[in-house]
């Protein structure tokens, strides 16, 4: 069977979630027997996100294969069984250097390089390989989150290249979700649902039009407001889907089956897999929310202004807490606040972590945290940065190399 396409884009701000209900969305088509794979494609102009900073971007997801991606690509591989590879994440600094590359190479023949046809046809082309490199190309579905935001000129040729693979590939072969923010105002006492409709507004401007809306609010959206989405943004009531704020993240898939999206999806795509079997996530988020334990940790960073720096390490542990049933309650604290104010912040906890990170801000507060570990028994992991800083610690103030440190600083 060919692989069929389900586009995800986001609406009104970023950060409401795109990865993640993409990731439910595959995790619900997986439980049906369906093959899924998924791409990340982020409109910024960096080649990949191994040397942005993470207060801008959160941590890098590594893949199997080494390559440095976005950190949604870890909510994938975290909510369906494919492994995530290189060509499973591009951003627009690899379609315009491999355009480019091209071009120098005279492969356009002379032509006029241009974002139409050249950089929309380059986009396609990666999407379709990255869908191709999951069940030795024989995907159901490749699911595609659309980075940045509806409306945005970075991500235009993005949403202008789905426009053009929807209507190459033809009825049924494509789905469109939309995700979107449905604002309550406290000062008037009720939702807005105008950011939603001039949203989808963008949208249809550009030719594309929702199959379904996933509309984000900190509460469930009314049946009343629902409809006047539907209206007035052309999309079947049943279609204007309710994503309310979640205890936690691995409720979601539940939440959007409960309402159908999966039905919808398959609708538009026109298959007809086996009822979905979400035993797995009930099962799970029960033993989230019923632990028989409770530890603190405390996370000795310089990225913890930004939490997403340490993603993969708060999940892991946060996965370690599901198994163990326990409730793993994580404190960020600033190394740079243990250097000027001592390590009395780290009395009461359980455990201690100290993650990686680059240069020598925030160091000795690090190693202050290490040995404050060490002499007071409290269990210590170290991780990259966190593992040399403990050899430091050790060597100065049990080996009696007063001078120890790294050559990295």
């Amino acid at each position: 069977m060919t692989t069929k396409y389900v586009f995800v884009t986001g609406g009104v701000v970023s950060s409401l979630g795109k990865g993640i209900a993409a990731a439910s969305l595959a995790a619900i088509l997986e439980s049906r027997g369906l093959r899924v794979t998924m791409l990340k494609l982020d409109p910024y102009i960096n080649v990949d996100p191994g040397t942005m900073s993470p207060f801008q971007h959160g941590e890098v997801f590594v893949t199997e294969d080494g390559a440095e991606t976005d950190l949604d690509l870890g909510h994938y591989e975290r909510f369906i069984s494919t492994r995530m590879r290189k060509v499973n994440n591009f951003t627009t600094g690899q379609i315009y250097e491999s355009v480019l590359r091209k071009e120098r190479r005279g492969d356009y023949q002379g032509k006029t390089v241009q974002v139409i046809p050249h950089i929309t046809n380059e986009i396609q082309d990666f999407i379709a390989r990255g869908a191709k490199a999951a069940y030795n190309g024989e995907a159901d579905v490749a699911i595609v989150e659309i980075g940045g935001t509806v409306g945005d000129i970075e991500s235009l040729p993005f949403l202008e290249a789905i426009r053009q693979m929807s209507l190459r590939l033809g009825r049924n072969n494509t789905a469109l979700v939309h995700l979107t923010l449905v604002p309550f105002i406290p000062s008037a006492g009720e939702l807005k649902t105008k950011p939603t409709q001039h949203s989808v507004q963008k949208l249809r401007e550009i030719g594309l039009y929702p199959d379904a809306l996933l509309c984000r609010a900190d509460r469930e959206i009314p049946d009343e407001e629902r409809a006047k989405i539907s209206l007035f943004s052309n999309v079947p009531l049943d279609a204007v889907i309710s994503v309310k704020d979640a205890e936690t993240i691995y409720e979601i898939p539940a939440m959007l089956h409960s309402q159908g999206l999966d039905n919808l999806v398959c609708d538009a795509l026109s298959l007809s897999p086996p009822p979905a079997d979400l035993t797995m996530w009930d099962n799970l988020v029960h033993a989230l929310k019923n632990p028989e334990q409770a530890v603190r940790i405390a996370m000795v960073g310089k990225y913890v202004e930004l939490t997403e720096s340490y993603k993969s390490l708060s999940e892991a542990l946060t996965h370690a807490g599901i198994h163990t049933r326990t409730d793993v309650q994580i404190e960020y604290i600033d190394s740079e606040d243990i250097e000027k104010s001592g390590t009395d912040v780290l009395d009461g906890f359980d455990a201690i972590l100290v993650p990686g990170g680059f240069g020598k801000r925030g160091t000795e507060g690090k190693i202050q945290a290490i040995r404050y570990a060490r002499e007071n028994k409290i269990p210590y992991l170290g991780i990259c940065l966190g593992m040399q800083l403990a050899v430091v610690e050790f060597a100065r103030h049990v080996a009696g190399l007063g001078g120890a440190n790294s050559t990295e600083f």
